[in-house]
């Protein structure tokens, strides 16, 4: 059998359609509940379902009034803070297409991005870094809109564009990622196959606003079915995370890997009941992570695999847990495939993680750049750049990037099935493998990790033997206070190198 998980297509998005008249759908039914809460030690800030709404579409009818038309693209440079989700959704609502961006980008970075798009206008907040641009509107006046009467939702075709995102991909260089109205309805497929989320329930995200990930699965998702969204206020430390999801009785956490790992830092006891489950994306969950939050929180984990492309399509959930070392399965709805040079290879076999063209969630492309567009697919299938085996129940183990893998002596070798061996380790807190050059042309794999104390190779190199065949076990180990990783507590493995001192 070829590994292919299709358990027929979803439900075809209604049309005309609008993406934010299908967030903000409940606010006709519940008005009074509460959408947002801010969180923090001393209390909360709340927006409900119609307040939320009015400031989305005062927003909207604000941005149209000054100038601006559909079609026309915005640049988001905010910061943390609620105006970067009502703007977003205000803009989609009158029709023009917002392109949020990390307020940590540098104002070079920014340069590029603006001359790549041509933005109408840009959305500032004069805390965040930006290149000079003719049009900025400013926070005081984008707060202003909230009170404006609401815009008429711009509805439309759902294949028309929406939002852009942008993501380094394989390359290393900024691209666009244009999606879709369609893509938040391609996201009902993540509620049952990932979240287990209900509109009784209240999701707490420890990410920014402004963060992608934030936004989907901490903001719009919850919205779209009637749910409370929960984001702790800006500043709020990590590891003080378990006692607000205690004080705020969060039902459902998500965040990313780093997050849950600091979380535990903290010997407070954690007691959590309401908490039903956490969900985790962003980077791969480690098994001794997940058997430590579990046994101390009570609550299992959730993991799901996707990208800027096309969001998460794979996943474990509560209906479904991961079996194993898996990531979990595709979710119903999603047509995938694990491929070769040729096609889908059996089951079993590594190849790259590939998703179907006709799915709904898929990105309309790279903008402007067709040629890197068309270079993702292999006939009908996209291309992740992500590496990984499909089981006969349709379950998929995550082997890395198709550029992080490791060739040491000939053979390739998956940095993350290395990490994941090492890290049941009772001494090592956290991971990280790569290739290192010793000389020219000549590579071995080493394993940097932290832990309370530094370990002898000796014990390490004990340890490995029993776990990982020869050619996989690492040559040298490098002890560190803490390992490299970006804005969001992700694994920079490519920066590892650079900290191997021969």
């Amino acid at each position: 059998m070829l590994s292919i998980f299709d358990q027929g297509p979803p439900a075809p998005c209604p049309d005309p359609f609008n993406l934010t008249a299908h967030v903000l759908r409940h606010a006709q039914d519940q008005p009074d509940k509460i959408a947002l809460s801010l969180v923090g030690p001393t209390g909360a800030e709340n927006w409900s379902y119609s307040d939320l709404e009015a400031a989305v579409r005062g927003t909207g009818t604000g941005l149209l009034n000054a100038g601006l038309a559909a079609g026309d693209i915005i640049l988001m440079r905010l910061g943390n803070t609620v105006e970067f989700p009502i703007a977003y959704l205000g803009a989609i609502a009158a029709g023009l297409v917002p392109v949020p961006t990390s307020s940590q980008l540098t104002e070079s970075e920014t340069a590029k991005i603006i001359a790549d798009l041509s933005p109408a206008a840009v959305l500032r907040d004069p805390q965040v870094a930006c290149a000079d641009h003719a049009n900025q509107i400013d926070i005081k006046t984008l707060d202003s809109m909230r009170a404006l009467p609401a815009c008429a939702y711009d509805l439309g075709d759902p294949d028309r564009l929406a939002y852009i995102v942008y993501t380094s991909g394989t390359s290393g260089k900024p691209r666009a990622v244009a999606h879709a109205h369609r893509a938040i309805w391609a996201r009902q497929m993540m509620v049952d196959g990932w979240y287990g989320l209900r509109n009784t329930d209240r999701l707490l995200h420890a990410g920014a606003f402004n963060w992608t990930y934030t936004l989907g699965t901490g903001l719009m998702d919850p919205w779209t079915i009637g749910a409370t969204a929960l984001i702790p206020q800006p500043g709020t430390d990590p590891s003080t995370l378990g006692w607000l999801l205690a004080r705020h009785k969060a039902t459902i956490f998500a965040a990313a890997p780093g997050v849950y790992r600091k979380i535990l830092q903290s010997d407070d006891a954690m007691e959590l009941p309401d908490l039903r489950h956490g969900l985790c994306a962003g980077e791969k969950l480690s098994p001794l992570l997940h058997k430590t939050w579990k046994d101390r929180s009570g609550t299992d984990l959730f993991e799901a695999f996707g990208m800027s492309e096309c969001s998460t399509f794979v996943s474990s959930c509560p209906d479904h847990p991961a079996r194993g070392e898996a990531l979990g399965r595709p979710q119903v709805g999603r047509r995938v495939a694990i491929v070769g040079p040729d096609g889908p290879v059996p089951q079993g076999t590594e190849g790259t993680i590939a998703i179907h063209r006709s799915d709904p969630g898929l990105m309309l492309g790279y903008l402007n750049a067709p040629k890197d567009t068309k270079a993702r697919f292999q006939g009908d299938w996209f291309l992740t750049g992500d590496q990984g085996a499909m089981a006969v129940d349709g379950q998929i183990t995550y082997l890395g990037r198709a550029d992080d893998m490791m060739n040491a002596g000939g053979y390739r070798v998956s940095p993350v099935e290395v990490e994941t061996a090492l890290t049941a380790h009772p001494g090592i807190t956290q991971v990280g493998a790569a290739a290192v050059e010793v000389k020219p042309d000549t590579y071995i794999i080493a394993a940097f990790y932290t832990g309370p104390k530094e370990l002898t190779a000796q014990d390490l190199q004990s340890f490995a033997s029993d776990r990982l065949a020869r050619y996989k076990q690492p040559r040298a180990y490098i002890y560190m206070d803490a390992l490299p990783t970006g804005a969001n507590n992700k694994l920079l493995r490519r920066a590892l190198p650079a900290y191997f001192k021969g």
